[in-house]
């Protein structure tokens, strides 16, 4: 293969969740397959770049100052939805489950890997936050050792008196799925996850 075909595989092969057949696939497709969309898809990249920006309330994609969610009125912005990053969003707004507002972390804490407070979207939360304009936070972080610090990071720092009801999703069992494949994580999830069932 060509020098400009093996650094257009290189791109494609850093984005998230692309292995190297798949990238050689996706160059092939678009410089041999179906050349007419390479311009069309050009143009929709360097569009998206100039135009799409973060949210200035919750740091979700927006084309101005706010996303559509902000910005729609029927929503109950008191309620504020804390995902990691904006397909956890995404995934929420499908299940049609949730009517509130969201905030978008753009990551967890991680001493580990050097990322602190200041390295992700907290101190936005925190300011919605002291404002008054948020009666509940819904704390949709992952299950795991980043997460679990997070969300204990940003209790810590709430507005003392219990202003702000804090509350996290349940986990547990997926829909259909059983005890005996589960792991020990997931079951101890599931386990405190548990509500009355009448």
């Amino acid at each position: 293969m060509t020098p400009a075909f093996e650094k257009l595989q290189q791109q494609l092969k850093q984005l998230p969740g692309v292995g190297y057949r798949s990238a050689e696939r996706m160059a092939l497709h678009l410089l041999v397959g179906k050349p007419a969309s390479l311009p069309v898809l050009m143009a929709a990249l360097e569009e998206a770049s100039r135009s799409v920006r973060r949210c200035t309330r919750c740091g979700s994609l927006a084309e101005g100052e706010l996303c559509a969610i902000c910005a729609d009125e029927r929503r109950d912005h008191r309620i504020v939805c804390v995902v990691e990053h904006v397909p956890d969003l995404v995934a929420l707004e499908r299940s049609g489950a949730y009517r509130g507002g969201y905030h978008v972390l753009h990551g967890k804490l991680s001493p580990i890997h050097g990322v602190g407070p200041g390295d992700i979207n907290l101190a936005g939360l925190l300011a919605r936050v002291k404002s008054g304009e948020v009666r509940e936070l819904i704390l949709a972080l992952s299950n795991d050792v980043e997460g679990e610090a997070t969300c204990h990071y940003l209790t810590q720092h709430l507005p003392p008196g219990g202003q702000v009801k804090v509350t996290r999703i349940g986990f547990g069992l997926p829909s259909g799925g059983g005890v005996l494949y589960a792991d020990s994580v997931t079951l101890k999830s599931a386990l405190d996850a548990r509500r009355d069932y009448a």
